[in-house]
């Protein structure tokens, strides 16, 4: 028996869900854990907690996003304007805006804006646009030049309420090292 038929996967999972950091302190963290072994038909499942302390100061914030109205209406269509303004001297002019409602709503998302579009779904060669979601390149973003953009919500008559959540990605100076940052938009509830 050859050296990589007798090793063992040391291990593998996913976790939850992305965190924002919260800051300097002390964070304790538990963990659900579910360990199989298939060859012997047994599982194992516990807890797992540890505590770290994080010391990196939180950093300022170099994005801000508002959105005006705040709330949609079941049956209607609502204009959904957004503004994005670089607060801090971090990164460039770039920076990517991502709205998402939710698919099984019936919810359509769309915008006359040149710098957005409904993202491609499919394997090539598939035209088909997914539209429950708006993908905007912002590229002139600068300390007290922002950005509007201007998206429409539609909810079909009858269909169930649906939020609009934002993400925005942007770069950050590092030379030629891969940095960037993404941080949460406001969240477009219905009501």
């Amino acid at each position: 028996m050859d050296r990589a038929a007798r090793e063992e996967p040391a291990g593998s999972g996913t976790l939850g869900f992305r965190a924002a950091y919260p800051g300097p302190g002390t964070y304790e963290i538990t963990a659900e854990v579910r360990v199989a072994d298939t060859r012997r038909s047994a599982t194992a499942t516990g807890a797992v907690t540890g505590t770290f302390t994080l010391a990196a100061p939180l950093p300022e914030a170099s994005h801000r996003i508002e959105v005006a109205p705040a709330e949609l209406r079941p049956g209607t269509t609502t204009t959904l304007t957004y503004t994005v303004e670089r607060v801090g001297d971090d990164g460039d002019g770039s920076a990517r805006l991502g709205l998402i409602g939710d698919a099984p709503t019936g919810i359509r998302l769309a915008s006359t804006d040149v710098r957005c579009v409904n993202p491609l779904t499919g394997r090539y060669p598939s035209t088909d646009r997914s539209p429950h979601a708006v993908d905007c390149a912002l590229t002139d973003l600068q300390p007290g030049r922002p950005a509007t953009v201007t998206v429409h919500a539609t909810l079909p008559p009858g269909a169930p309420c649906s939020t609009v959540v934002a993400k925005l990605g942007y770069w950050t100076p590092r030379g030629q090292q891969v940095a960037g940052a993404m941080i949460d938009g406001p969240t477009v509830t219905c009501g």
